[in-house]
C-alpha cells in the first residue's frame, strides 16, 4: 500500500471519528439545554 492511500485512510478514519464523537456528545447536551430551558422559562422546546 503506498504512503499516500495510507495518509488519506488515517485522516478519513479521524476525520469520521471526530464527527460521530461530536454528535453523540453535543445531542444529549442539547436535549437537557432543551429540558431546562422549557422548565425554568417556559420557552417551547421547539423554538
Amino acid at each position: 500500500m503506498n504512503i499516500g492511500m495510507l495518509l488519506l485512510v488515517i485522516i478519513g478514519g479521524f476525520a469520521g471519528l471526530f464527527s460521530t464523537l461530536y454528535i453523540c456528545i453535543s445531542l444529549p447536551f442539547t436535549i437537557v439545554w432543551k429540558i431546562y430551558r422549557r422548565v425554568a422559562k417556559g420557552i417551547p422546546i421547539m423554538k
